[in-house]
């Protein structure tokens, strides 16, 4: 399995927001898509950096209140870890293990964004692709004997 695949099933579209837009409007747009980031991207296109629920609570933890005020360029995360779309599922939930990172940008082989993944598309994945094997794995039993 490999990340493209995932893309396929889960769509490529990215949400994303501009950097001078502060955490209020990341929040509301973090909550009307029902996910947990998104990327920093600006005018051009250029990603610049990542915004998480992660990066939003570490904000509050050092800002507090304050923290409504602060731009996505403030709050992001800048060292993205990124994948392509012929990375396999496994080395990617390495790459989210190892790395303590939720979600990963995708990146064509121009450099150009394709998609984005999350832990939970991974494990999702992993899930059925274990599911899978294990019905493989009875058939073959019920009919090697």
């Amino acid at each position: 399995m490999i990340v493209e695949r995932i893309l396929r099933n889960k769509g490529s579209d990215v949400v994303s927001v501009r950097p001078e837009d502060d955490a209020m409007a990341i929040v509301r747009t973090l909550a009307e898509h029902r996910i947990g980031a998104v990327l920093v991207r600006d005018g051009a296109g250029t990603i610049e950096g990542i915004v998480s629920e992660r990066d939003l609570v570490r904000a509050m933890a050092d800002h507090g209140g304050a923290v409504a005020q602060l731009r996505a360029a403030e709050l992001m995360t800048r060292v993205l870890h990124t994948v392509t779309p012929q990375t396999t599922l496994v080395e990617a939930l390495s790459m989210v293990t190892g790395r303590r990172v939720r979600h990963l940008p995708v990146l064509g082989p121009d450099g150009a964004l394709v998609g984005m993944v999350s832990i939970g598309d991974l494990v999702k994945e992993r899930i059925a692709e274990a599911e899978q094997e294990a019905h493989d794995l009875r058939d073959f039993v019920a009919t090697a004997g």
